[in-house]
């Protein structure tokens, strides 16, 4: 039976010791990104009788353009007054806050400025970068997930996910004791509330240490504390109002904490946008190779802007808010910015079929 899933992935490729800085899946996954899209790029080129070469300048033009344009975006759709207020902190692209529809608009600016220089129709251009376009957005959500960010809301049934990496990391507070931190199903409380569900989270101290009179004050008071007000914390795993529920045994020489919780079962709604935008990459990528003799030219790109921003807009309602703002909004941010890229689309869609040229017309 399908049920629930304690999600407690680590986002780190690794650690270097001595450092607080480690590479994460995420960043990886937006490399592998632009490294796919350009040998399918290659592909496209080769095959349509363009030079390879321009596929370099396209790859270095789309880098650039969608980093800078979902950095500013970031920072202009989502906190304007403290990015604005201090400019240099728009530089920190290592510390997260990169906004889609920001990349978008910076990606078709640079595809116009490319387009222009190296004498290419922009709207043939469009209609082939779009299918990397959504493979790129495939594996970028697929980062948030490995990331543990952008969650969804509450299922409110068994079947989901509990997202425990940020419970993962407070519990983990002395890594020169702590041996591991992990989860299981089950426990000692108990819900009657479809979509919380029992979890045990399992703190295991590495050989020899042992947990003495003001470490058992530690995990009551301090650790207590952190767990039941932390609001990233709290929105995910609940250990209770009172005391903490928790249980100290003995492994295989090691003493291990056994604290007991309920998780909340939330939607992977990064998972629905990935599965979404990879089956438009494959859809486009079809039309493209089958179809582009007999569909208009700015098919593929109307296409990818009303069926994406569309699937964003609906996929939102099973995402929890980015910023606490959007709480009093009717729609949240993403769904507002969703809604004129659409309409664009649906103008492109028109402009499209009154045009003569085929999406396989170079000039």
């Amino acid at each position: 039976m399908l049920s629930y899933i304690i999600w407690n992935f680590n986002p780190d490729l690794f650690t270097i010791p001595g450092l607080d800085y480690a590479p994460r899946w995420y960043g990886v996954l937006f490399a592998l990104g632009f490294i796919l899209s350009q040998q399918v790029m290659y592909h496209i080129f080769k095959k349509e009788g363009r030079p390879e070469k321009d596929v370099d300048k396209l790859t270095t033009y789309m880098v650039i353009a969608v980093i800078v344009g979902a950095r500013l975006g970031h920072c202009l759709f989502y906190d304007p007054v403290h990015y604005l207020s201090n400019p240099l902190e728009i530089l920190k692209v290592w510390e997260g806050g990169l906004a889609s529809h920001g990349g978008t608009l910076g990606m078709i600016i640079a595809l116009y400025i490319f387009a222009k220089k190296l004498n290419y129709n922009f709207l043939w251009t469009l209609d082939r970068i779009v299918i990397v376009g959504a493979l790129c957005a495939t594996l970028i959500r697929t980062g948030n997930l490995l990331n543990s960010e952008m969650e969804g809301v509450e299922t409110n049934s068994n079947m989901g996910l509990v997202y425990a990496r940020i419970t993962h990391d407070v519990l983990n507070y002395d890594k020169s004791r702590i041996e591991s931190v992990s989860f299981r199903k089950g426990g000692q409380m108990e819900s009657d509330q479809p979509g919380i569900v029992p979890i045990t989270a399992i703190i295991t101290y590495k050989e020899g240490i042992q947990l003495d009179l003001d470490g058992k004050r530690y995990i009551e008071n301090q650790l207590r504390h952190t767990l039941t007000r932390y609001s990233e914390v709290v929105k995910h795993v609940d250990f209770g109002s009172g005391p903490l529920n928790y249980l100290i045994n003995e492994r295989k020489g090691r003493q291990v904490v056994e604290i007991f919780a309920l998780g909340k079962v939330r939607h992977p709604a990064q998972l629905y946008e990935a599965a979404s935008y990879f089956l438009i990459m494959i859809i486009l990528f079809w039309l493209w190779h089958k179809k582009r003799d007999d569909l208009p030219r700015g098919f593929n790109f109307a296409l990818l802007m009303i069926v994406l921003w569309s699937v964003r807009f609906v996929v939102e309602f099973y995402k929890m808010n980015q910023e606490a703002f959007e709480d009093n909004l009717t729609l949240n941010m993403g769904q507002i910015l969703s809604i004129p890229l659409t309409a664009v689309g649906i103008v492109m869609l028109f402009v499209a079929f009154r045009s003569d040229k085929k999406m396989s017309d170079f000039t």
